[in-house]
């Protein structure tokens, strides 16, 4: 039987890869995000990889209301998930705290904490059931160490961290893994979006550096997911050769 996968975020960036990785590798996906139109063309992309069903979820994991109506009505062929990634997250802005954009902050916590446990509750059960599951978060070297100017973005990133870590304890048994993926610099849809579309200011993020790729993170993933049964891979942080912790990278310019 195949195994079921679930993406948030899957329109860009790490979660359009590891959609692609996973349904070239025969699973069913699910495929979840805000813009329909991206969604829309993911999923005929996925069903061009061969025999395997895609099920296209158009929601802002933001609206509990609408995580909760759209998972608690999933069709019975599609509740039996067997791997969940908490892809879809952000950062916006890079200010110090006293200068911080409130509406900033509640972005990235609505999207990288709030959004990731509405969908984490929604979807938990349907594998508590089956006593059998993985779940994926997506975290950061930011949720590992502080750097200036990344405040709340880090701190959601922290949080990340410790459910990852507590979720562990609480589903431990129910024999359900839970793996934390920490990803360094990753050149994606990243910086446009912290830096607002200034194409020169996101550029420069990854300046001089052989970034990861979403590729990257996506082959990460997988491993994670084909490993044996009792093999659980807690926590994984993953940066580029050039970069040995959040404030410290070599660039060749």
């Amino acid at each position: 039987m195949k195994k079921t996968i679930m993406i948030t975020g899957a329109t860009a960036g790490f979660g359009k890869a590891i959609a692609v990785r996973f349904a070239k590798n025969g699973y069913n996906i699910i495929i979840t995000g805000r813009r329909k139109e991206r969604l829309d063309e993911l999923k005929k992309d996925l069903l061009s990889s061969g025999k395997i069903k895609v099920l296209s979820l158009n929601f802002d994991v933001r609206k509990k209301a609408e995580v909760e109506s759209v998972i608690g009505n999933l069709p019975a062929e599609w509740k039996a998930i067997d791997i969940l990634v908490n892809n879809a997250g952000l950062a916006v802005g890079l200010d110090h705290i006293d200068t911080g954009n409130t509406d900033d902050w509640d972005r990235m916590i609505d999207t990288n904490v709030k959004g990731l446990l509405y969908v984490t509750r929604a979807v938990a059960p349907l594998m508590v059931i089956r006593n059998t599951g993985h779940i994926f978060n997506i975290g950061s070297i930011a949720g590992k160490e502080t750097y200036e100017n990344g405040n709340v973005y880090c701190a959601s990133k922290f949080a990340v961290d410790a459910l990852s870590k507590s979720m562990r304890i609480d589903l431990l048994k129910n024999n359900i893994k839970v793996t934390q993926i920490a990803p360094g610099m990753a050149e994606t849809e990243f910086a446009m979006v912290r830096f607002k579309g200034d194409v020169e200011k996101a550029k420069n993020v990854y300046k001089g550096i052989d970034a990861l790729t979403a590729d990257d993170i996506a082959d990460a993933i997988y491993y994670c997911a084909t490993l044996p049964a009792h093999v659980c891979i807690n926590d994984l942080v993953i940066t580029p050769t050039q970069q040995a912790s959040v404030n410290h990278n070599f660039r060749r310019v």
